[in-house]
């Protein structure tokens, strides 16, 4: 991948991994010598499925909006850095515009980062773009991103942090399937011991039961 970023003139790489067909991993990268940021990426929601009413221009810049969150640990301000390099428009790009029309925004949550992506929309009859009357339309993808590791180079090298309160996908769904294992033994257990009481304590025989077939 360092190869590729390097013949194409890239310095910030963002790979997606996909394993098993069901879990997608994101690697944010700077190339060639790091760090390097690795992700879970959860509840992905691209365009065609919100069917959101925002847009704007391709290649526009965006302005990059963080939480303040992102100050209070030093990890998170290397997350903030790097995708502040990685998001934002080259000084004197050839292809980008010379104004902003969306904002991308970067919310800590659930120990999560939240992703949302959001048209800025100016009213008509207003020329100059103000806080007072611009207003904020979501146009997508979305996504939420769970740190678990990042590395002192690229794709590798020294852990400069790991996450402790991740938890692997497959230990998620192998604790899942302990869990419907557990309730089906339960159930299993629960007809045997069911079984060894009546045969331990068997119902009394009635003289009435006896009335009709003694006729």
């Amino acid at each position: 991948i360092n190869e590729v970023a390097d013949e194409k003139g890239c310095s910030s790489v963002l790979f997606f991994e996909a394993r098993k067909r069901q879990d997608l991993f994101l690697w944010l990268a700077k190339a060639p010598d790091g760090p390097t940021a690795k992700f879970l990426v959860l509840n992905v929601h691209t365009m065609d499925e919100l069917k959101l009413t925002g847009n704007h221009l391709k290649c526009s810049r965006p302005v990059l909006s963080f939480d303040a969150a992102f100050d209070n640990q030093p990890h998170l301000q290397l997350l903030k850095e790097q995708l502040s390099q990685v998001f934002s428009t080259p000084r004197r790009h050839h292809k980008a515009k010379p104004f902003f029309d969306h904002v991308i925004s970067f919310s800590l949550a659930d120990g999560c980062l939240w992703m949302r992506n959001y048209q800025l929309v100016m009213p008509l009859d207003k020329k100059k773009a103000d806080a007072a009357n611009v207003t904020l339309v979501e146009v997508g993808p979305r996504c939420a991103l769970r740190p678990i590791k990042i590395f002192e180079g690229s794709f590798g090298g020294r852990v400069l942090y790991d996450n402790p309160e991740y938890i692997s996908p497959n230990v998620l769904r192998r604790l899942v399937k302990q869990q419907k294992a557990g309730k089906y033994s339960a159930k299993v257990q629960q007809k045997a011991k069911r079984r060894e009481h009546e045969a331990a304590n068997p119902m009394p025989v009635s003289d009435i039961d006896q009335v009709f077939k003694d006729s």
